[in-house]
């Protein structure tokens, strides 16, 4: 298999910290992984070098077989579907739903003089038909719940049928039923047989969908734990990393976690 991503001694520091220290690690094509650790771990400061948008401070980063600081990040980035927090920021707020999804094929937040044929349209809505926002379509994105928001971004993030696919807490603002329901969406996704290799980010066991095959604990920028996910992770490494003593359930590949009593 093919290198998807690969990080080489790559340290982040702003000021005199280090949001990355000395981070290595190799994605292959075909792998799907979750990156879990506390507050403050690094894990979105990962996923924004993943994805092209920040540069590390040293050490080398190759992303879909190009080193990060030589090739366009303009002409890399509709090939790496994103959603994080980050981004979503970045979207403006009065942008229709719908043209939040279309503009994932030019890379870009905003529409602006760029032209979509029919089947970008039509890909675009049955994106937001998958994620359950299509009555959303023409709604301001200013406009939605934090839960619709999330499920918009997911939605633009597969919109170019993406080689490697960066989710960042997609779980997150949902309630219990709307969890699931995208926690089963994920696992249809990465099941299948043209599946974007796939790194996902969480703070919560509860929220790793079936179909994961490798995990990265992160803590303080450094990794506690990288492999397959059966071997690593475990409620030893979980301890590691979050300072707790956890115990560890796994039933029909979904895991919980809570402190031994």
């Amino acid at each position: 298999m093919s290198d998807v991503l690969e990080f080489v001694d790559v340290h982040v520091r702003r000021g005199t910290n280090f949001l990355l220290s000395g981070l290595s690690l190799e994605v292959s094509e075909g792998q799907h992984w979750v990156v879990l650790g506390p507050n403050g771990a690094g894990k979105t400061t990962f996923l924004e070098i993943a994805s092209g948008r920040m540069h590390p401070t040293s050490g080398r980063v190759r992303i879909l077989g190009e080193q990060l600081g030589r090739v366009d990040v303009f002409e890399l980035r509709p090939r790496i579907g994103y959603t994080s927090s980050a981004l979503a920021a970045r979207i403006p707020a009065s942008e229709t739903v719908t043209d939040i999804i279309l503009t994932a094929a030019y890379g870009v937040l905003g529409r602006w003089t760029e032209e979509y044929d029919e089947l970008d349209v039509e890909r675009a809505h049955d994106l937001l038909a998958v994620f359950d926002v299509e009555r959303f379509a023409d709604r301001p994105f200013g406009s939605l719940s934090e839960g619709e928001r999330k499920r918009v971004q997911i939605a633009r993030s597969l919109m170019t049928d993406p080689e490697l696919l960066l989710l960042d807490e997609p779980a997150s603002g949902l309630d219990l039923g709307g969890r699931e329901e995208l926690l089963q969406a994920l696992s249809e996704i990465i099941s299948g047989r043209f599946a974007p290799t796939t790194i996902m980010v969480t703070h919560h066991v509860e929220e790793i969908p079936q179909g994961i095959t490798h995990a990265l604990l992160l803590k303080d920028g450094a990794a506690v734990a990288a492999g397959e996910v059966s071997s690593t992770l475990t409620a030893e490494t979980l301890n590691r990393t979050f300072g707790t003593d956890i115990e560890l359930t796994v039933e029909a590949g979904r895991y919980s976690a809570r402190a031994r009593s």
